[in-house]
């Protein structure tokens, strides 16, 4: 039987007792993909960790300045702006984490970060001028990422039974 037919190939034609199946090959290339994909993961785990220190420092300093500045309004929402971008930062770097450990993104962190960001995004409304559409569209999303929330937890509750 020819080695094509019996679904072989070989991969060095000099050297005839060495033939690898196209399994093998696929293996191999899915293989490469994930070491791809892992130091892409741990590229970002490294950048996401600088960012959150930095966002700390700015916070920080904000703190610093909050203390010597006249408005303590305008500099407590700076203050609680980068405190929740750090937050963001740390949420996103926890979905990585989780994929290091289980190979599978978690949606939650991912859903957190999306509401502290509408949250962020709502501290704004009392300083500066919104559109009342604007508002609402702010506030649904709010509430749809909170709705996903719960429904995922009781949906991940149910799967660890």
């Amino acid at each position: 039987m020819p080695a094509e037919e019996s679904g072989y190939i070989r991969s060095f034609p000099d050297q005839g007792a060495r033939m690898t199946s196209p399994k093998n090959r696929v293996d191999t290339a899915i293989s490469a993909i994930s070491g791809v994909t892992l130091a892409i993961y741990l590229l970002i785990a490294a950048s996401l960790s600088l960012l959150a220190v930095f966002s700390f420092y700015d916070v920080i300093l904000d703190l610093g300045a909050l203390i010597h500045a006249g408005d303590m309004t305008q500099g407590t929402l700076q203050v609680l702006h980068d405190l929740l971008l750090t937050l963001i930062i740390v949420e996103v770097l926890e979905t990585v984490t989780v994929y290091f450990k289980t190979s599978r993104v978690q949606v939650t962190p991912i859903l957190i970060a999306g509401i502290t960001a509408m949250v962020r995004r709502v501290l704004t409304f009392g300083v500066e001028p919104v559109e009342p559409l604007d508002m609402g569209m702010t506030l649904a999303a709010i509430l749809v990422l909170t709705i996903a929330v719960v429904y995922i937890g009781r949906q991940e509750r149910a799967e660890s039974y």
